[in-house]
């Protein structure tokens, strides 16, 4: 069976990259430091402060296995060839809401890139969904749990 590639970004590629190179130098030191000091204070059994290091240990081996194998399958996406005329992944798309006018503007990027108050939408959404391959001035609909909104599609912008 084939390895699954995961689509990214190169800055979030890069984001995750620091993100677990920070873990690694950083946050296994540290806990293991803390669940040393805590052994030293005795009873384990009673030993809140341990406890707690033990379980920090085990969120951050965990965060550190999954950026290992999401990195390890990780396929960085070039837009250099990319049709600038055309919605695709990594473009930065500007919608305008056909009934309001209000404009809004999100990057389409992988999933574990995606962060909604950063603007980052993942491609798989229905959002990205419904704007991949579009171009400016076409209008989009999207479904919406209180019901289909409109947008016409204003800008489309590449890193």
């Amino acid at each position: 069976m084939a390895v699954q590639k995961i689509p990214f970004t190169k800055n979030g590629f890069d984001r995750l990259q620091s993100e677990l190179d920070d873990l690694r130098a950083n946050g296994r030191p540290q806990v293991i430091a803390a669940i040393a000091e805590a052994r030293a204070h005795g009873d384990l059994s009673e030993n809140a402060e341990y406890h707690a290091a033990r379980e920090r240990q085990g969120m951050i081996e965990a965060r550190i296995n999954v950026l290992e194998d999401k990195l390890s399958r990780a396929q960085v996406i070039a837009f250099e060839n990319a049709p600038r005329d055309r919605v695709g992944f990594g473009a930065y798309v500007t919608i305008e809401d056909e009934e309001s006018g209000e404009a809004k503007e999100f990057q389409i990027v992988g999933d574990l890139e995606a962060d909604i108050d950063a603007g980052r939408i993942s491609a798989n959404s229905p959002i990205a969904k419904a704007l991949m391959g579009k171009s400016l001035d076409d209008l989009v609909q999207i479904r919406a749990p209180k019901g289909v909104a409109e947008y016409i599609v204003t800008g489309i912008n590449y890193p």
